[in-house]
This record gives structure tokens, C-alpha cells and sequence, in this order.
């Protein structure tokens, strides 16, 4: 189930795909042609600035990229761009590139890569306040503080990289354009989680972890705690993160947070497909840590509720229908998982400052409460028919983790060094170090540098999109099973209605209930034909039954009338046109038609024939029963009627 917010797909997509809704188109893209464009080619970024989305009646039909026409840098001009034609993250909504689908997917689009394909600052994961370099590792700030995060978060295992502080430890930048401003440029560094805001410094909240370069101290739920020593232009500072090996979801559990599952829906804006999903809501178990007002000396511990008086407002007045003096009970909070054995480092030109945190906070989002899956059931029930819309993650989505963050202030610039090849080389292993138990130079190498995580991360994007296909076919299945079903009970609802119609018609309409008649059997015969005034008030009908099993030649014949006689001329106007007389004669009772002609019944060879002939003439004889059983009633019409 997936949206595309395009206007040129409505009539396209709606035919081809019936499981591709639409939202409102937009409105500030501009079409340059319409006719089909080629894709641009991946390593060549100067041929995609001539490439815009052009509108089409269907989807399908669009380009099926690999890699994002985005973003393009065609001012050679200047060093640190914005980037303007991308979207970035904001508003509580996360985009990631996406590419139409080959043909024959279920789903319309795909994860995708954007140039360059390497580890790097992410393009949409950044304020729009950083500008960046072409290649994603330069970055440079302006007033305030600003963060943008890498484009590959660490999940688990030991990893490393460096920045080169360009312009920081409160040393006048360059690129200012004021020179007289009254404080210089600094740079906070650090790893945060997805939740943690972008228009801030790294360390504001309990998302994040920084390094701070005007005095080395480190910063957690904004509170600076001496750790290293300041560095400033021209430092290279070493990152290190170790995290242990990811859980195993339950397959037990259907609410265990580490399951993989992702909550996105495929959008076009300024001429690119887009995954747009909701970020993760900051929970009130990770603000609480916030309350200044109870001070623990572990910082990542819990406080507890205050106990300081507050001025009466109108968010601490007590409740109506409270006891005088009786507290309202606080909210129930969850408890606060952990990562074992995890820990965070930094270098300062090659020498190790220590651990700076440890024990970081799970990346996964709390575990739901049965009130809250109670009241998502009943938005759920409640969006049912209507078109699709964002919703929560309660799950991990494959993106969770811990992420490289740089802050600048004041128009700081730093750059990026993911590796391989490092100014300043870790040791082999960095946690004996940080632990002061003995190394040897000559060991394997523990850690990884961050540069081999990118491939990494992207086949972890698309093998979920694999599964999301799989899953994708089985529900499409589903689907059309169901509908199958349906349609066959709606048919047999319109039979059985059809059916009940037609018998109170017959109730209310008497002749109709006389077009059928059933013998003893339960047999039905064909409809009477009209009567003819002639044949007198009843008629003789034998059973269907009987003419099967005897035959046609046994069927006795209607009785002649003057319109089967040859010769009828010389019929009375005044009298009967069917005028029979009893003849006695061989002990059975013959009917001589007095329009028939002459038929020699002395033949020895007609005499069967002329014995079925007067028996089925004669409107007098009796019943009588055949070896088969069957019956030939004398029914009155006026009775049946």
C-alpha cells in the first residue's frame, strides 16, 4: 500500500496499479517535456541537471533509476553548496531516494542510492542551515548551532573514523560575513540516535553524546562533564563507537521491538521519488531525563518525580474532585534498556582521551503498552476505506543506530575522513587500550573503518526490499482470494434474492401458480398448453416419466380434431368442432371422430395402433397403472386453478 503524491499518475497508476492510491499533486514542480527521458548515467552527475521528471498518465512508464537524479552542483564557483533542489528531514517526517521498480513487482518503488555511493554526510539527514561539498565530506555551518548526521547509521560491532576541524575552537572563520562577530567558531562531535534534533548542538538530549572543542568536555542531556582536552584548527579528532552484537527479535513475540518492519510510502517532489515516513517520536521515558530538578550522578538513570513546590498554573492546579493534599498518581514509565559492553572514544591527534560514555541507551524504540496498541487498533478500524496515511513505527525499520554527528557554530568547517587510510592510525585493538590492559602491536585488527559500512547498510536496504516484495505477493494472494470469496457469496446473495422475488410474484399473481404441475414423483411437467373448449372441463396428463421409459412409440396420441382432420368442410357452424360417440366393440371403448377419415380397423397389422388411438381418444376410460408405476391422473383444471 503505497501513495504517490503526483498528479501525472492518477489515470496511469489507477489502471495498472489498483494498489498504488494517490494524494494531492504538487504544485511547485515544473515540467519541462513530456515525452520520455532517458536515465542519466550514474557516474556522470552533470547529466542529470538536464534531466527533470516529466508528467506522465503512468507510472510505469517513468525512468527506473539506480541512482537519484540528486542532487546536482553546477555552480563550480563556490566551495559548500545547499543543495536546494533536495528535500531534507523536518516536521517529523524522514525521506530516503527511491526508484521505480522493474516491471513485474508488486510494489511501485525501491530503495536507491544518490552519488556520491560512499560513506559520506547524508543529504536529506542535515539542517538546511549546513552546506556541503559535492563529495559530502566537507561541511560548513552558520549562526547557531546546526548538526547533520552521516548517511549509514552503526548497529552493532567496532567502528572508527576522523574529522579534520577546518575552522573551530572559537578561532574567527573566513567565510563569515560579519569578521566583528563577538564570539568565534566552534564544533561539537559526536554520535546520536535518529530522534535527536538537527537544529541543535550534539549532546542536547539523551539522544545524543558530544565531544565539545573549546574545553574537551563531554556533553549528555546538555550537562558538560570534564572528560578530555580542547581542541581547535587544525586537530583531527578520532571517533570510536563499540556496540554489541544486534538481538534476535522473538518470532514468538509479536510486539518485540527488534522485529524488522518498515512504515513508509513512496511520494514524487521536485522531480524525484522519495520514501516519506514518520521519524520516531522522542519518548516521555527519554524527556524525563531531562528534569533538572532531581540531579543524579548517573546521568543515565532515571530521576525520580520532584519534589520541589511549584507557583499554582494552570497545568499543576490539582484536579477537580481531588482530596485536599492527595498527590495525582505520576504516569507509569517504562523502563530505559541498555547496550551492554557499549562505549564511545575519542582521539585527539592520535592520543586516546578514554572512554567518554558507556552503557549508551538501546537504539530501539521502547516496547508498546497495551493501552497504546488498544488505541492504534481503533485508529486502524477507523482509517479503514480511506486513503492511506503515516503512522508510527512501533518496530525497528533496519535504520536505527547510532550515527556520526557533526555540529558547527558560527560558520565552523570540518571535514571527513571515513577511511581506509587514516592521518592518525588507532591501534590494533582500541578497547585494550581503553581498558589499560596490555596490547600487542602486531594483533589482528578490531575495528573497521566506517567506510566499509555503507555497502554494508545498502544490501541491508535492499534485502528488506526483497522481503518486502515476498510479502507484498502473499498479501496480493490473500487479496485476491478473499475477493474471490466475496464475489462468490455476493452471486449467491443475488441468486437467493432473485429466487425470493420470484416466489412472492408467484403468490401474488394466482395464474402462476398453475404453470407447473407435479406428479406423485415430485416430478414437474413443462406448463400446461391453453385448453380448448372443445376437449370439455378436464384433461388427461400422464407422467414425463412414463414417455421416457416406454417411449415415443407407446405415447398415446392427442385425439383427432377437425384442424388434424383432412377433410373438415363440412363441419356445422352451429355445432362442436370435436364430436365423439362410444362404440362398443371388442370389450374396449373406441371414439369415432366424425371428421376422421376412413381407417381400415380390420388390419391385422394396425390393430396395436388402433388400439392406442382409441384409448388415448376416449376422454371416459380410467386410470390405469403401468409396470413402471407411473400415473396418468384426470385432473380438472378448475381445481388446479
Amino acid at each position: 500500500m503505497v501513495v504517490i503524491a503526483d498528479s501525472s499518475i492518477v489515470d496511469g497508476a489507477s489502471g495498472s496499479r489498483p494498489s498504488t492510491p494517490l494524494l494531492v499533486p504538487s504544485k511547485k514542480r515544473k515540467v519541462a517535456s513530456t515525452n520520455p527521458e532517458p536515465s542519466p548515467a550514474p557516474n556522470d552527475p552533470s547529466t542529470a541537471a538536464n534531466v527533470a521528471l516529466p508528467t506522465r498518465n503512468d507510472f510505469l512508464s517513468r525512468p527506473r533509476l539506480t541512482i537519484s537524479r540528486l542532487p546536482t552542483f553546477t555552480d563550480t564557483s563556490v566551495t559548500y553548496h545547499t543543495t536546494e533542489q533536495l528535500v531534507t528531514n523536518r516536521m517529523a517526517f524522514r525521506y530516503a531516494p527511491a526508484g521505480v521498480s522493474p516491471p513485474g513487482s508488486v510494489l511501485p518503488c525501491r530503495t536507491i542510492e544518490s552519488l556520491p555511493t560512499s560513506y559520506r554526510v547524508s543529504w536529506e539527514d542535515r539542517s538546511s542551515f549546513v552546506k556541503v561539498t559535492p563529495d559530502g565530506l566537507g561541511l560548513i555551518g552558520e549562526r547557531g548551532f546546526r548538526s547533520a548526521r552521516c548517511n549509514a547509521p552503526i548497529r552493532e560491532g567496532k567502528w572508527y573514523m576522523e574529522v579534520r576541524i577546518e575552522n573551530g575552537g572559537g578561532d574567527r572563520s573566513t567565510y563569515a560575513p560579519d569578521i566583528n562577530m563577538r564570539q568565534g567558531s566552534h564544533v561539537r562531535l559526536g554520535w546520536a540516535r535518529r530522534e535527536a534534533p538537527l537544529n541543535g548542538p550534539v549532546g542536547l538530549d539523551a539522544y545524543s553524546y558530544g565531544y565539545r572543542d573549546s574545553n574537551g568536555d563531554k556533553v549528555y542531556l546538555s550537562r558538560p562533564r570534564p572528560y578530555g582536552r580542547s581542541f581547535r584548527s587544525g586537530d583531527v579528532i578520532g571517533m570510536y563507537i563499540s556496540l554489541p552484537p544486534r538481538c534476535k527479535p522473538d518470532p514468538r513475540d509479536n510486539h518485540d521491538p527488534a522485529h524488522l518492519r518498515r512504515e513508509r510510502i513512496p511520494i514524487e517532489t521536485k522531480g524525484q521519488e522519495y520514501f516519506e515516513s514518520l521519524e520516531y517520536p522522542q519518548s516521555k521515558e527519554m524527556t524525563a531525563l531531562m528534569d533538572f530538578s532531581n540531579k543524579s550522578s548517573n546521568t543515565a538513570s532515571l530521576p525520580s518525580a520532584s519534589s520541589n513546590k511549584k507557583a499554582a498554573s494552570t497545568k499543576n492546579l490539582p484536579e477537580r474532585g481531588a482530596r485536599p493534599g492527595q498527590v495525582p498518581e505520576a504516569p507509569v514509565l517504562r523502563p530505559l534498556p541498555t547496550l551492554p559492553d557499549s562505549h564511545i572514544a575519542f582521539f585527539v591527534n592520535g592520543e586516546c582521551q578514554g572512554i567518554a560514555f558507556e552503557d549508551l541507551f538501546d537504539y530501539l524504540p521502547l516496547r508498546t503498552t497495551p493501552a497504546s496498541r488498544k488505541k492504534e487498533k481503533d485508529k486502524k478500524r477507523a482509517r479503514e476505506g480511506a486513503p492511506q496515511e503515516h503512522k508510527e513505527n512501533p518496530f525497528d525499520d533496519g535504520t536505527l543506530g547510532y550515527y556520526p554527528v557533526i555540529s558547527l557554530f558560527n560558520y565552523a568547517r570540518v571535514r571527513l575522513n571515513p577511511g581506509p587510510n587514516f592521518d592518525f592510525p588507532p591501534p590494533p585493538d582500541i578497547d585494550s587500550v581503553l581498558k589499560g590492559t596490555d596490547h600487542n602491536v602486531n594483533q589482528a585488527q578490531t575495528w573497521r573503518p566506517i567506510c566499509e559500512r555503507y555497502p554494508e547498510f545498502m544490501k541491508e536496504q535492499w534485502d528488506l526490499d526483497d522481503q518486502e516484495e515476498e510479502e507484498a505477493v502473499l498479501d496480493a494472494a490473500k487479496r485476491a482470494e478473499v475477493e474471490k470469496a466475496e464475489a462468490q457469496k455476493k452471486a449467491q446473495r443475488e441468486k437467493s434474492r432473485q429466487q425470493t422475488e420470484a416466489r412472492k410474484r408467484a403468490k401474488k399473481n394466482p395464474e402462476l401458480r398453475g404453470s407447473s404441475v407435479v406428479s406423485a414423483h415430485g416430478s414437474t411437467t413443462e406448463p400446461a398448453a391453453p385448453s380448448d373448449d372443445r376437449l370439455g372441463s378436464s384433461i388427461l396428463i400422464a407422467s414425463t416419466s412414463q414417455a421416457t421409459e416406454r417411449g415415443m412409440d407407446h405415447i398415446h396420441s392427442p385425439a383427432p380434431t377437425a384442424a388434424s382432420s383432412g377433410d373438415f368442410n363440412h363441419v356445422p357452424e352451429a355445432e362442436s368442432g370435436y364430436n365423439s360417440e362410444v362404440i362398443e366393440g371388442d370389450g374396449e371403448e373406441e371414439q369415432h371422430d366424425g371428421f376422421a377419415p376412413d381407417v381400415d380397423h380390420h388390419d391385422d397389422d394396425d390393430d396395436d395402433d388402433d388400439e392406442v388411438f382409441r384409448e388415448a381418444a376416449s376422454p371416459y376410460r380410467k386410470p390405469r397403472m403401468q409396470n413402471n408405476s407411473s400415473t396418468i391422473m384426470d385432473i380438472d383444471l378448475e381445481d388446479l386453478l
